[in-house]
């Protein structure tokens, strides 16, 4: 009777457990983080940007069932040289009726404008939340597709060129995903994702105001799925709006797309974002795994958000 009941238990809790759904491993994702700042810098033209696209491509080549490189040139604002620029895409299951977009960028501040020590003013950051962070989630998640097949299309797609803009002058930065959304290599994208930001130690996600008016149903889905599994770092508040990658592939290829971002890097007290402080210090895995947490349920449990 003893041996019966141990059974039963095991049996259930291996019914509980297996629900089809992959583990996102947040220190895997911190690992991918890692790895991309130890190239450093990875701003346009950089020795760093060159190792890590080479880094990106020849992960997602042994993860993908496809991988487009959509390759592009741009002009920085106030400079004089052409850059080159690649959107790197990794898609699964391409055959699927319902193809959704989950995006970062990959590049990284050339200049570190925002730090108190004006001497840093001209140098290029590590970009470690600033670039590295939803790069590194979207690796992860990449391995677990390889894993775990979707029931639906899903497109990972690291745009370039995100982050050489100056203020004032929106569409000097989202060279990449204006380029894309111009020329979209993938049809029939239902709606999109962006990552950016997510690695922060002190992670605070609240809705970003453009996001709402530009797909309000994903975002109460989303917010209402993160409350449910307990990822703290949603807010069910309504932030600022931002100009990201989201905004281009709305405005220029009509894809409802939201921004999954953490603008006040680490508080409200002080700042990291565009300064010489943002390191993989002031990261963490427990961060990328919350982010990563909801993209896993948002790809798998398909249920909760629609076909």
């Amino acid at each position: 009777m003893r041996f019966t009941i141990i059974f039963l238990f095991l049996l259930i809790v291996h019914l509980s457990c297996d629900t089809g759904v992959p583990v996102f491993d947040g220190q895997k994702a911190y690992n991918n983080l890692l790895e991309q700042c130890a190239f450093g810098p990875r701003n346009p033209g950089s020795k760093g940007h060159s190792a890590a696209k080479k880094y990106i491509v020849d992960m997602v080549q042994e993860l993908a069932d496809t991988v487009l490189l959509q390759n592009f040139s741009f002009d920085i604002y106030g400079e004089k040289n052409s850059y080159n620029g690649t959107n790197i895409i990794a898609r699964y299951n391409v055959s699927s009726p319902t193809q959704v977009l989950i995006g970062a960028h990959w590049d990284t501040r050339p200049w570190a404008d925002k730090d108190a020590d004006k001497s840093n003013n001209r140098k290029p950051i590590i970009g470690a939340n600033d670039g590295a962070s939803g790069v590194a989630v979207l690796l992860e998640l990449a391995r677990l597709l390889k894993l775990s097949p979707a029931s639906i299309g899903i497109n990972l797609v690291f745009f370039d060129a995100e982050d050489s803009g100056v203020s004032g002058n929106n569409e000097s930065y989202c060279k990449g995903s204006i380029y894309f959304s111009k020329n979209l290599p993938i049809v029939g994208i239902k709606e999109g994702i962006i990552l950016d930001m997510v690695g922060d130690r002190e992670l605070s996600l609240p809705i970003e105001r453009n996001s709402l008016s530009f797909n309000r149903k994903l975002v109460r889905k989303l917010w209402d799925r993160a409350k449910v599994l307990k990822l703290s770092a949603f807010k069910g508040v309504v932030g600022s709006a931002i100009y990201d990658d989201h905004v281009p592939l709305y405005q220029y290829a009509g894809i409802p797309a939201i921004d999954i971002i953490d603008i006040r890097y680490p508080n409200s007290f002080a700042n990291y974002w565009h300064t010489m402080d943002d390191i993989p210090q002031n990261c963490s895995a427990q961060s990328l795994e919350q982010v990563g947490m909801l993209m896993v349920d948002y790809i798998y449990n398909r249920k909760f958000y629609g076909p």
